[in-house]
């Protein structure tokens, strides 16, 4: 009892000024299982938030939180303040999920028209044709669809209704290269007229080039959060390649080193800030050459934070 009396369909609180997505303190088990512990995440207006992690990190409970599909155990989850399966909030948000089960013999319109139809004030159908590029294909079968133009109708979906905040699960899967660019200049364009996205995505460039700011889960819980330069900068941000003789043991006592590792001649580091462990190699290896700084990956901060590299997203 005590339990219910936590969840979102009891909150009485207001939603943080600026902010439309709450999750506060909240946890979710099923069965033995800790799928989130405690988490707090709050997305603001305007923002694009990119949820990454492992399999089994949370992800998918946290989305399903936030859009009101489930109830936490404990601690809350709001929507514009209030509980998200509310119908005055379901009608303000558009979902692109990787599982559609979608009619095969349902033609593009026809899906249009018939989502748009449970919008007070939906898009134009012809408008949102044209601008996720199905223009023409309005008489086309699902079923007959290429896998990129099915993606661009679950996209055309979620967009359909005008919605405040859009939720992406794994848009782009198994797009190629092209698709896969046009879909997300779609989604800035969206985020640009001041609306919200929360993006789950197992690409990291996608996070990257998408997010002003990533979350980062582990067994249920916050491990890092902030825009992809500070994600980077809080593992280790800089990679210094050189050939040298400079010992690892030594390298490792600079200041800011996070990894040191040697290959044949050359010694590679990951630090926080670069100037310090230059002039320290430049200073004690006159030989030292092949100089090299560059900023690391975001997969590489991805293996540092989740501490395993098999589980990197692709």
């Amino acid at each position: 009892m005590q339990a219910t009396l936590n969840t979102v369909h009891n909150m009485e609180h207001a939603a943080t000024p600026g902010t439309v997505l709450e999750l506060r303190q909240a946890t979710k088990d099923y069965g033995k299982v800790r799928a989130l512990d405690a988490v707090s995440i709050g997305i603001n207006r305007g923002e694009c938030v990119a949820l990454l992690g492992p399999n089994g990190a949370g992800k998918t409970t946290a989305v399903g939180l936030l859009l009101g599909l489930d109830r936490p155990d404990s601690g809350q989850a709001l929507m514009f303040g209030a509980d998200p399966f509310a119908l005055q909030n379901r009608v303000r948000t558009g979902t692109m999920m990787q599982v559609t089960g979608m009619p095969d013999t349902l033609t593009v319109q026809e899906h249009l028209e018939g989502f748009a139809s449970y919008y007070p004030a939906p898009l134009g159908v012809a408008q949102i044709l044209a601008s996720t590029g199905l223009s023409g294909l309005e008489k086309r079968l699902y079923g007959k669809l290429s896998g990129g133009q099915k993606q661009r109708l679950h996209l055309a979906i979620s967009l359909v209704g005008d919605p405040e905040i859009l939720f992406l699960d794994e848009p782009t899967t198994g797009l190629d290269v092209n698709t896969r660019k046009a879909l997300w200049q779609l989604v800035r364009e969206f985020r640009d007229r001041n609306r919200t996205v929360v993006l789950t995505t197992h690409y990291l460039e996608e996070a990257d080039a998408l997010a002003d700011r990533i979350v980062v889960l582990n067994h249920g819980r916050v491990v890092a959060e902030g825009t992809p330069d500070q994600i980077r900068a809080s593992t280790a941000g800089k990679r210094i390649r050189a050939v040298t003789g400079f010992r690892v043991e030594e390298a490792r006592e600079l200041p800011g080193v996070a990894r040191a590792v040697r290959d044949g001649d050359t010694l590679e580091l990951h630090v926080t800030e670069a100037e310090t462990a230059t002039r320290a190699l430049l200073q004690r290896d006159a030989q030292l050459r092949d100089l090299e700084v560059t900023t690391i990956g975001l997969d590489e901060a991805f293996i540092s934070l989740t501490g395993d590299a098999r589980e990197v997203p692709s």
